[in-house]
């Protein structure tokens, strides 16, 4: 019913940038929240950055100053500029979105992840 498709990532050394970009498709009639979350090896989930509808942003401390999320409510998509970027943002990236469907019926919908990884 909602397709997440995400682009970017890759391989970047240390104080390198990159930026992963999501789009959301399918039987949309809002998006409450949209963000980004990863999955270190050996280690849980975590919330990276993630806006809501009506534009509050938060952030996780360790990227706080460091990594922004932007939103495009019309398109349906969420960029994550990551500056300054550290061995231990290594990651697998997943976009992540709480969808209402034009059902009126509300999902959580994830991407298929994309990698990340920063050489020291």
């Amino acid at each position: 019913q909602v397709q997440l498709v995400e682009s970017g990532g890759g391989l970047v050394e240390t104080g390198g940038s990159l930026r992963l970009s999501c789009a959301a498709s399918g039987n949309i009639f809002s998006i409450n929240a949209m963000g980004w979350f990863r999955q270190a090896p050996g280690k849980q989930r975590e919330l990276v950055a993630v806006v809501t509808s009506g534009g509050s942003t938060n952030y996780a401390d360790s990227v706080k100053g460091r990594f922004t999320l932007s939103r495009s409510n019309a398109k349906n998509t969420v960029s994550l500029q990551m500056n300054s970027l550290k061995p231990e943002d290594t990651a697998v990236y997943y976009c992540n979105a709480v969808v209402v469907l034009t059902t009126l019926a509300k999902y959580d919908y994830w991407g298929q992840g994309t990698q990340v990884t920063v050489s020291s």
